[in-house]
């Protein structure tokens, strides 16, 4: 995963894999992915910390400069409503 928007995608995949009622992700894997997603997810704070602290104008390129082509859902009905959910 190069950047924040892989990761997202990869633990969706992870989150569709476990939910598959006729070949589901082993636990154990999905909490060791999801373990490795937290600690990528923490260097980013880290990343975000340090852009601040050096007023630095942009990070390494994990986290983008640019905002999101795709918006969040605006409301709780709306990610009730997703597929991977259900």
């Amino acid at each position: 995963m190069k950047n924040i928007e892989d990761l997202r995608e990869h633990l969706f995949a992870t989150l569709d894999a476990l939910r598959d009622k006729n070949n589901p992700m082993d636990t154990d894997r999905a909490k060791a992915i999801a373990d490795v997603a937290q600690t990528i997810i923490n260097s980013a704070k880290v990343e975000i910390d340090h852009i601040r602290a050096t007023e630095a104008i942009a990070g390494t390129g994990f986290i983008p400069d640019k905002p999101r082509q795709k918006k969040i859902p605006a409301s709780a009905k709306e990610l009730v409503n997703r597929s991977w959910m259900k």
